[in-house]
C-alpha cells in the first residue's frame, strides 16, 4: 500500500502520546490537572441545558449498543462475503475493547472525577472505554463506508455523522462526569493507533482477496 508508511508514522505519534499520558496519569497526575479543568469547564458551559443530550448520545457507546452494533455490522459484512472486513472489526473490537481496555484500567487504577455523576460507573477511568471503543467501532465503520454506500454524497453524509458521534460521545462522557478529559484523549490515542496500524495490513489482504 503506498501510503502505508504515513499510517505507521502517524500510528506512531498517536502510540507515543498514548504512553506519555499513561506515564504522566500513573506517577504524576497533577502535570495534566491544568489540561484536565481547562476542558472541563469549557464542556460545564453546557450545563444543564445539554444533560438529556449527552445522555442519549453516550448510550451510542454503551456496552449492549456497541456489542448490539458490532454483532449486525459482522451478520452484514459476512452476509456480504466481506470476511477479511469481518475479521478485522472483530480482531479489534475484541482486543481493543474487550480485552486490552479493561486490564489498562486495572493497571492504572486511576479514580473517577469526584464531581457529580449522572451515569453510574463502577470500574476506574483511565483509559476511556466509552472514548477507545467509539473510536475502534466507530473509526473502522468510517474505514468501511465504502462498502455500504456508493455514492459521494452518501459516503461523506455518514462520515461526517461518524466523526461527529465519535466526538460527542467523548465529551458526554466529560459532561456527565465520569471521565477526565484525558481518559478521553488516552482513549482516543489508543483507538487509532490499532486503526492505522491495522487499516494498511487489512487494506493489502483485501485487495488480494485473500
Amino acid at each position: 500500500m503506498k501510503h502505508k508508511l504515513y499510517y505507521q508514522y502517524a500510528g506512531s505519534c498517536f502510540l507515543l502520546l498514548f504512553a506519555l499520558l499513561t506515564y504522566i496519569i500513573k506517577f504524576n497526575s497533577t502535570w495534566i490537572t491544568s489540561f484536565d479543568q481547562l476542558v472541563t469547564n469549557w464542556v460545564y458551559q453546557l450545563y444543564p441545558k445539554a444533560t438529556a443530550f449527552f445522555l442519549w448520545i453516550t448510550k451510542f457507546g454503551n456496552t449492549v449498543t456497541v456489542i448490539l452494533l458490532f454483532i449486525v455490522i459482522s451478520f452484514l459484512l459476512i452476509y456480504g462475503k466481506c470476511y477479511v472486513e469481518a475479521i478485522w472489526l472483530a480482531s479489534g473490537f475484541i482486543s481493543m475493547s474487550g480485552i486490552l481496555n479493561p486490564l489498562l484500567k486495572i493497571v492504572i487504577s486511576r479514580e473517577r472525577p469526584t464531581l457529580e455523576h449522572l451515569v453510574t460507573e463502577t470500574s476506574y477511568s483511565f483509559p476511556s472505554g466509552h472514548a477507545l471503543t467509539s473510536m475502534v467501532l466507530y473509526g473502522t465503520i468510517f474505514l468501511l463506508i465504502p462498502l455500504f454506500f456508493h455514492s459521494k454524497t452518501g459516503q461523506t453524509i455518514m462520515k461526517i455523522l461518524l466523526i461527529s458521534l465519535i466526538l460527542l460521545i467523548g465529551i458526554s462522557r466529560i459532561y456527565l462526569g465520569v471521565h477526565f478529559p484525558s481518559d478521553i484523549l488516552a482513549g482516543y490515542c489508543l483507538g487509532l493507533t490499532w486503526l492505522l496500524f491495522s487499516y494498511p495490513y487489512y487494506e493489502k489482504k483485501a485487495w488480494n482477496g485473500s
